[in-house]
């Protein structure tokens, strides 16, 4: 099974450029069209928060209608750009999303491993926060199914990634949350956002990768005090492809490049 992970596309109204600068909706536009194109169609795409940047029903659908040419069902988590009423206005259909309250989920029985959503949110900040509520629903929820395979996905990442003003409005919590992780060895991977780039870490015993944005990405300045800045490095998604036992995780790059040139010539010898 192949997962496809979109994150950060912050779309504003349509003709609305982000901070002045960002086309987030071409961008996004084009990874549509490079997920389309993959040799090895996801059975899944999941989409880890800041989908749109304002949080409006306009931007929403906006959203949705870039979207609209994928065939794959979409799961997504909210971000500290997104609201959570529109947002579940928007993605109630789907079918996995509560009524009311945190938009935090489990989908059990569907795929070959379990997927479990976490509401990081704070309304009006950029920070994250598990509060006791969310930390005891992810301990409970975890508990629940202790033999299967689990997927966790959030937007802030439960870790300190060095880039010091994202760390600044990072995840309030992440402690306790690595303490909950140590005790359910069937989280296989945690997969966020919030940092528009690729991050590996490992937070109670457990993988943790952000991911890079089909837009712009944060700057690489690992300096607690760096400025707060992005650059328009080649855009991207991450693919996780389930084997059977276990995720591998593969960044993919958005974009028209040379290639693919072969390494072995019609007679399988090296071409040097």
């Amino acid at each position: 099974m192949l997962i496809a992970q979109i994150t950060d596309t912050h779309i504003k109204l349509p003709g609305k450029l982000a901070y002045k600068r960002v086309d987030t909706a071409a961008m996004l536009r084009d990874c549509v069209a490079a997920v389309q194109a993959l040799a090895q169609q996801p059975d899944l795409v999941v989409l880890t928060g800041d989908l749109v940047d304002l949080g409006t029903p306009q931007e929403y659908a906006h959203l949705k209608s870039i979207l609209a040419p994928l065939r794959q069902r979409i799961i997504a988590i909210p971000g500290n750009h997104d609201a959570r009423d529109p947002m579940r206005d928007a993605f109630g259909d789907g079918g996995y999303l509560p009524r009311e309250g945190f938009l935090q989920f489990a989908i059990d029985g569907e795929y070959p491993f379990r997927i479990v959503g976490v509401d990081t949110v704070v309304a009006g900040q950029g920070g994250g926060e598990l509060c006791g509520e969310r930390l005891r629903w992810i301990d409970d929820t975890l508990a629940l199914a202790p033999d299967t395979p689990t997927l966790v996905m959030m937007h802030h990442p439960p870790f300190t990634t060095g880039i010091g003003h994202m760390d600044d409005i990072g995840l309030k919590g992440k402690e306790d949350f690595a303490a909950i992780m140590k005790r359910h060895p069937q989280v296989e991977l945690i997969i966020c956002g919030h940092l528009h780039r690729t991050i590996r870490a490992t937070v109670g015993g457990r993988p943790a990768l952000t991911c890079p944005s089909p837009a712009h990405q944060v700057a690489l300045d690992i300096d607690p005090k760096a400025p707060s800045a992005f650059r328009m490095e080649p855009p991207g998604f991450m693919l996780h492809w389930w084997n059977g036992t276990g995720l591998v995780s593969h960044t993919a790059t958005i974009g028209s490049y040379d290639g693919p040139y072969p390494f072995f010539d019609a007679r399988g010898r090296l071409i040097d």
